[in-house]
């Protein structure tokens, strides 16, 4: 059941003197009244709960995916199975390079496609002659999977692994009892030769008119956890995450990861449902967003990558709405990732760390509502990571932080976090800011939080702020507040019409009922609200960020 904070602003007097108000705040809070030694124990998770391996893939942020083999020769997407082993042949194949790109542009894991629709192995499987011991490349002694693994390991990057249900080339495909045996048999091989595998990648795809085959799920759900039971497991259902809805990148402004797997069915799903996610869900399976790099999920020689701008709005629009992104990034015939490429991700790197390495929220005095114990004061919020957090005092009717700053600020991104090993809370938040008549003006306000939410707004300028949250599924708990300033987001008069019928902006209302905002704001003139977006070109949809 979902607890509501009563309008806070009945609560406190105008910021006469706003500076002492949030330093007696800050005190208050952080100060125990009891004179008992005991520390007041952490506030009761609420179901369900992340495990170990769902946490670490999320405190991730993001992972690389890496489509590879025959189609990368053949300049094609999906191929027929009928390429010749031959055709698979880089010539500066380097591993390591794969992995350094990945690493140095902040990716936590990678994820290799060891078989795509067409069949191919990347590895030499003992059940077909389809793969790289057919092919010329390493005079046939060659292992795609054991190189990466190796230079994986080395720098300290997960590994994870895509094996494609839907196999064009392996004349089983279609018979079900035999297929399943022989795909087992090939995941067998993959979890037991390589060491540590953290990401298992599976999907439903197949092409129109193909054979009828029925895909042994549940089977192989278990058999991948009892061979590496640290790796998460991708599908459209989970069982550990699930796809997001579409290619794009795109969360839905509002991100629940909470599911309840029951009532999704591999490949027959709803989208709408996989991008919301749902508050009364019985099931963790947060949700995965995959985008390729370049309009196409293979290396094409016609193509170019996007542009880091874009791909920080996609950051925005998956990271910044509770979800990690997976960002395709394929290596080229030479075996390596292009050049062109790699000027981008490192781009991409340099602007997350403009604009996230400064937390402009601790030039303020943090203050807060209430305080549950001194272990759980608002100072936290102001450290990094999730296990640290404020928690409001038990049957509070508002839970609000607030920040002072003796001089003026300007940002136009927030950044909140929650502590998500408790459960996700937050279902509605908004941010207030001082005018320049010291009244409280919204700023933006949003639905859920989860591990990170991230929102975009004009410019502002303000001596104080506060963060309220509206409604919670329970005691609410945020584990890091953030402000920002980000100079490179491009913002234009579009309304998020994809993901609501509301003016919203990342999900969120800019400014209450559309009126003429009065702060000082850049290009705050919102009776029509200003917004940003970004279009995939892989797509023909239009996504609004």
């Amino acid at each position: 059941m979902m607890k509501n904070s009563h309008n806070p602003k009945t609560q406190y007097p105008k910021f006469a003197t706003p500076t002492f108000i949030l330093i007696l705040l800050s005190l208050l809070s952080s100060t125990p009244f009891s004179s008992s030694s005991h520390r007041k124990p952490p506030p009761l998770p609420i179901l369900p709960l992340p495990t170990s391996r769902q946490l670490s893939w999320q405190l991730g942020n993001m992972a690389m995916f890496l489509h590879f083999g025959p189609n990368t020769f053949t300049d094609s997407e999906w191929g027929s199975g009928h390429a010749h082993p031959s055709v698979f042949f880089p010539t500066r194949f380097n591993a390591s390079q794969w992995i350094q790109v990945a690493k140095d542009s902040g990716f936590s894991r990678v994820i290799l496609t060891t078989k795509h629709h067409d069949g191919f192995c990347l590895w030499p499987s003992n059940y077909t002659d389809y793969s790289v011991r057919s092919s010329p490349w390493r005079g046939g002694t060659g292992d795609v999977v054991a190189e990466l693994a190796e230079a994986a390991r080395e720098a300290g990057i997960g590994l994870g692994l895509y094996l494609s249900p839907w196999d064009r080339h392996e004349e089983c495909y279609g018979k079900t009892l035999e297929y399943n045996e022989y795909y087992i048999g090939q995941m067998t091989e993959l979890l037991t030769r390589y060491g540590v595998i953290e990401h298992v990648f599976l999907d439903g795809a197949k092409g129109a008119g193909e054979k009828d085959m029925e895909y042994f799920f549940d089977c192989w759900f278990s058999l991948i956890h009892q061979l590496q039971p640290e790796a998460v497991i991708f599908s459209d259902a989970g069982p550990d995450t699930r796809w997001i809805g579409d290619e794009a990148g795109v969360a839905g402004s509002t991100c629940w990861s909470l599911l309840n797997r029951s009532a999704v069915k591999i490949p027959e799903t709803d989208t709408l449902y996989l991008r919301r996610g749902d508050p009364c869900g019985h099931d963790w399976v947060p949700a995965e967003c995959d985008v390729s790099i370049r309009p196409g999920w293979f290396w094409h020689a016609s193509e170019s990558p996007k542009s880091a701008r874009t791909l920080l709005d996609i950051y925005y629009s998956s990271v910044g709405r509770n979800c990690l992104l997976l960002l395709n990034v394929p290596p080229n015939t030479s075996g390596l990732i292009s050049d062109e490429d790699i000027q981008v991700l490192q781009e991409f790197n340099e602007l997350r760390n403009a604009i996230f390495s400064n937390n402009l929220a601790e030039n303020g005095i943090p203050g807060a509502s209430s305080t549950r114990g001194p272990q759980f004061s608002c100072h936290n919020v102001l450290e990094e990571g999730i296990y640290t957090y404020w928690a409001p005092e038990e049957d509070q009717s508002n839970w609000v932080l607030y920040f002072d700053f003796q001089e003026f600020v300007s940002f136009n991104v927030l950044q909140v976090q929650e502590p998500i090993h408790m459960g996700q809370r937050v279902s509605e938040f908004h941010l207030d800011i001082l005018d320049e008549r010291r009244e409280w003006k919204r700023l933006i306000s949003g639905t859920t939080v989860g591990y990170k939410r991230l929102l975009r707004f004009p410019k502002v300028e303000t001596q104080g702020l506060r963060f309220v949250v509206d409604r919670s599924r329970a005691d609410p708990l945020i584990s890091y507040l953030g402000i920002h300033m980000d100079p490179f987001s491009i913002l234009s008069n579009i309304s998020d019409t994809s993901l609501s019928s509301q003016p919203y902006v990342n999900g969120s209302q800019p400014y209450p009922n559309g009126s003429q905002a009065h702060f000082n704001a850049s290009h705050a003139h919102l009776n029509g609200s200003q917004f940003l977006r970004q279009i995939s070109p892989n797509h023909s949809q239009v996504s609004t960020i």
